[in-house]
């Protein structure tokens, strides 16, 4: 009850307080080629259910039907005005609204896409759709650079399956299984201290992963000291 209170809060305040921004950049991306502002992503949330999740549009119109699921930095698909909006993380400012009808929290597991990995999900990672999908968790922070980790893969899906889904799928299920309300605060902290010190805000991911009691290979991972390993997904032993 706490925490869906949260979320109509938060949502409602900064819906209204970026107003102008989502204005400007809207304008934007329809001046830059004429399409439409907003794009629906096709999103799996709680229960296994599909819903769509709303961003400001950073690529090509179509872009969904062209190319991998996974988007590397310099994939050529993302406009110039997608660029920045990528960047600045202001593409991700509609997704308040799908917080408001309650399709998705303001902290929770990211919502993927049945292509993106939904389909390949391992009987433990399904948890992940136990709960409602969130715009933020720690895993949006540890892989603030996903673009970067992916990109010029020859197969940025694989790369993702292999690197970085493992780790966000354990850092989801410990999110389900230890985080309260406390946390949530804490996360939606740390996400905003990682748009300016993102250092700092990795060192508290850890603070928050070890009182969670979260195993050492996990937190080693989130440190983002030593390049990612590949991994199995959880539920499949290495």
């Amino acid at each position: 009850m706490i925490k869906r209170l949260f979320d109509v809060l938060l949502s409602v305040l900064v819906l209204v307080a970026a107003s102008p921004v989502l204005a400007a950049a809207m304008l934007a991306i329809w001046s830059h080629d004429g399409g439409p502002a907003l794009y629906r992503a096709a999103r799996v949330g709680r229960g296994n259910r599909d819903f769509r999740m709303l961003k400001l549009r950073s690529m090509t119109v179509g872009a969904e039907h062209r190319g991998a699921a996974s988007t590397g930095r310099s994939d050529a698909r993302i406009t110039p005005v997608g660029r920045f909006l990528r960047r600045t993380k202001l593409d991700e400012l509609p997704q308040f609204w799908n917080v408001l009808v309650g399709e998705m929290s303001v902290v929770g597991p990211r919502p993927n896409s049945r292509r993106g990995g939904v389909d390949r999900y391992t009987p433990a990672e399904l948890r992940l759709l136990s709960v409602r999908p969130g715009i933020t968790d720690l895993a949006s922070i540890v892989f603030a650079d996903e673009g970067e980790i992916i990109d010029a893969a020859a197969d940025p899906d694989a790369l993702y399956d292999a690197l970085i889904r493992p780790w966000k799928s354990r850092l989801g299920l410990l999110y389900i299984d230890r985080a309260g309300f406390a946390d949530d605060c804490r996360i939606v902290a740390l996400t905003a201290l990682a748009l300016v010190a993102r250092p700092a805000a990795l060192r508290g991911v850890e603070a928050v992963l070890t009182r969670w009691g979260a195993p050492e290979p996990v937190k080693s991972a989130c440190r983002r000291r030593e390049p990612l390993a590949p991994a199995p997904p959880p539920g499949v032993a290495a």
